[in-house]
C-alpha cells in the first residue's frame, strides 16, 4: 500500500515539471503616432507597445534620434532627416523566445512655403505681376489670383499675372508633399488710373491781368509720374515741373496745356488765360483814408501803400511793409479844416510814429498854389487809362504845394511821386465827418512803376 503511495506521488510530482517548462511565445507588436500628424522634419513619433510575451525590448531606429532604445515604451523619436527609414523592434523573454516587427515610415522634407511678387515697371493699371516660388519639399501648386489674368496655376513657376483695374488683390498659393497642406498669400495694390487738373494762380501784383504777368500752375491729380507743359506767350515756353512758374509777357488770350503720363497712361488737358495790355498804371477807388483819431485808434488807417494794394493803421505797420508806404494823409478832426498828405519819411513831423525804412515822396497838395508847371483837372484823372498823362507831368516840392487844404475844394486833385520814381494822383471825393471816426474818400491812380 505504501508502495503504491509512493508511485502515485512520484507520478504527479512529474505532471506539474512538465507543465513548468512549456515556454510562452512572443508576439512583437507595436503601433506610432506622428505628432500633429506632420511628416515633414522635424518628425516628431510615439510609440504604442502592443507586444505579449516578453521579457526584454530592443528597440533600432534608422536615422532617429535616440538611435536605440531598451523600454518597454521609448518615448518619443525625432528625425531629422528626409527618406524611409527603418522601425524595428526585438522582443524576447527568459524562455528564449523571440520575435520582431520592422516597418518603415517615409520623412518628408522640411516644408517651406513662400513666394515673392515684383511688379514689372509699376503699379499702374494694367500692372503685371512677376512671381518667384520659394517653397521647398513640397511637390504640388495650386495658384489663386483672384481678378487677375490667369486666374489660376498649378505650375510651381506661374507665368506673369496681369491686373487690368485698379484695387487690392490677394495672390493665393497651396501647396502639398501628399501628405501635408499649407497655405500662404500676399496682397498687392493696384494704384488708380491716371487723373489731371490743374488750376492757376496769378501773382498779388498782376490782380489787374496786365501783362508781364507772373502765373503760377498747380497740378492735381492721380498716379502721375511726368508732366509736360507748354505754354503760349509765355517764358518759359514749356516745363516739366509739376507745379511751374511761368511770366506771360504777350496780350490776348493765351493757352496753357498739360499732358500728364505714368508710362502706361496719358492725359491732355488745357486751358486759357486772357490778359490785357500793359497800362503801366494801378487804379484804386473808393479808398477811405481816416483822419488822426481814427488812425491812432486803429479804426481807419492813414498809410496807403499801392505795392501792398492796402491802407494801414498804426499797427499794422512793420519793418517789413515800411518801406512800400507811398503817402501818409493827416487830417487834424472831424471839421477838416487841416488837412494834408506828406512823406512817409516826415511822418513824426504830424504825430505819426516813425515809419520804420520810410522812403521820400514828393507831394503837391495845393495845385492851384503851387506856382509850377504840374496841373491835373478831375476831368482828366477820371479819363486817366494808362501811364501816359502821369508821366509827363513835372513834379516838383514847393513850400506853397505842400501847404494844408480844407474841405472847401471838392473834388480835390493831389499829385505825388514816389522816391522811386513812379508818378500819381489822388482824387479826394468826399469829407465824412463821423467823429474820431471821420475819413476821406479818394481815387487813386499811380503807375506800377518808373519809365522814361
Amino acid at each position: 500500500m505504501n508502495q503504491i503511495k509512493i508511485l502515485l506521488m512520484i507520478g504527479i510530482l512529474s505532471f506539474f515539471s512538465c507543465e513548468e517548462e512549456v515556454a510562452v511565445p512572443v508576439v512583437a507588436d507595436f503601433s506610432i503616432k506622428v505628432v500633429n500628424d506632420d511628416f515633414s522634419v522635424p518628425v516628431h513619433i510615439t510609440f504604442n507597445n502592443k507586444t505579449e510575451g516578453a521579457d526584454t525590448y530592443r528597440w533600432t531606429f534608422e536615422e532617429g534620434i535616440p538611435s536605440s532604445s531598451e523600454k518597454e515604451n521609448p518615448g518619443t523619436v525625432v528625425f531629422n532627416r528626409e527618406g524611409n527609414f527603418s522601425i524595428l523592434l526585438e522582443a524576447e523573454n527568459r524562455d528564449g523566445s523571440k520575435d520582431s516587427k520592422e516597418i518603415f515610415i517615409p520623412i518628408k522634407a522640411e516644408v517651406i512655403i513662400g513666394f515673392s511678387s515684383r511688379i514689372i515697371e509699376s503699379n499702374f493699371p494694367p500692372m503685371e505681376v512677376e512671381i518667384s516660388n520659394n517653397s521647398n519639399g513640397v511637390n504640388s501648386f495650386r495658384w489663386i489670383f483672384k481678378g487677375g489674368l490667369p486666374s489660376s496655376s498649378t505650375l510651381e513657376h506661374p507665368e506673369i499675372v496681369r491686373f487690368e483695374n485698379p484695387g487690392t488683390y490677394e495672390i493665393n498659393l497651396e501647396v502639398s508633399n501628399g501628405m501635408e497642406t499649407y497655405q500662404t498669400s500676399q496682397t498687392l495694390t493696384v494704384a488708380p488710373h491716371l487723373s489731371i487738373s490743374f488750376d492757376y494762380e496769378l501773382a498779388f501784383e498782376d490782380f489787374d491781368r496786365e501783362v508781364p504777368a507772373i502765373l503760377s500752375l498747380q497740378s492735381s491729380g492721380t498716379s502721375v509720374t511726368d508732366y509736360s507743359w507748354t505754354f503760349t506767350g509765355a517764358s518759359p515756353a514749356v516745363a516739366f515741373d509739376a507745379n511751374p512758374q511761368i511770366i506771360i509777357s504777350e496780350s490776348g488770350t493765351q493757352t496753357l496745356l498739360l499732358t500728364a503720363s505714368n508710362g502706361k497712361e496719358s492725359q491732355t488737358i488745357s486751358k486759357s488765360i486772357h490778359l490785357l495790355p500793359n497800362t503801366n498804371l494801378q487804379s484804386f477807388t473808393d479808398l477811405r483814408l481816416g483822419i488822426n483819431t481814427a488812425h491812432h485808434s486803429n479804426n481807419i488807417g492813414a498809410l496807403f501803400s499801392a505795392k501792398n494794394r492796402k491802407v494801414f493803421v498804426k499797427n499794422e505797420v512793420t519793418e517789413t511793409n515800411g518801406s512800400a508806404i507811398d503817402l501818409v494823409f493827416f487830417g487834424l478832426n472831424d471839421r477838416f479844416g487841416f488837412n494834408k498828405f506828406i512823406s512817409p519819411q516826415h511822418a513824426q513831423s504830424l504825430t505819426f510814429e516813425m515809419v520804420p525804412n520810410a522812403s521820400h515822396t514828393k507831394i503837391i497838395n495845393r495845385l492851384e498854389n503851387c506856382n509850377c508847371s504840374a496841373s491835373l483837372t478831375s476831368e482828366e484823372f477820371d479819363n486817366i487809362q494808362d501811364d501816359s498823362v502821369l508821366k509827363e507831368i513835372l513834379i516838383e516840392e514847393s513850400s506853397t504845394g505842400s501847404q494844408d487844404f480844407d474841405l472847401n475844394v471838392l473834388p480835390r486833385i493831389v499829385l505825388f511821386e514816389t522816391e522811386d520814381g513812379r508818378k500819381g494822383a489822388v482824387k479826394i471825393k468826399s469829407f465824412v465827418a463821423d467823429g474820431q471816426a471821420s475819413f476821406v474818400v479818394a481815387d487813386v491812380k499811380v503807375m506800377k512803376e518808373h519809365r522814361e
